[in-house]
């Protein structure tokens, strides 16, 4: 069975989300962004949400995360929870 591991920036307009895909396109440090503007408790850990398979997130998250191109930012991803930047950071 797959299994990931990625991390992701939540925020609560699309806007927001795409402001700071801006500045990581530009180099900014995805952890420190996730850090400083993530509305998840994985802010702690700059976006990380460890591994995982697919079913454990909700749909669009997973479409993202198991079907699209690793180390890139996706998104923003609209899901119930608000929208998400989305990098993958591995696939098995």
């Amino acid at each position: 069975m797959a299994l990931a591991c990625a991390r992701h920036i939540l925020v609560k307009t699309r806007e927001e989300a795409e402001k700071l895909k801006v500045r990581l396109a530009k180099g900014e440090d995805f952890g420190k962004l996730a850090k400083q503007y993530s509305q998840c408790n994985s802010r702690k850990r700059g976006g990380d949400l460890g591994e995982f398979r697919p079913g454990m997130m909700v749909k669009a998250f997973d479409d993202v995360v198991f079907k699209k191109p690793v180390l890139k930012v996706h998104g923003p991803v609209k899901t119930k929870f608000g929208f998400h930047l989305i990098e993958t950071i591995y696939r098995q």
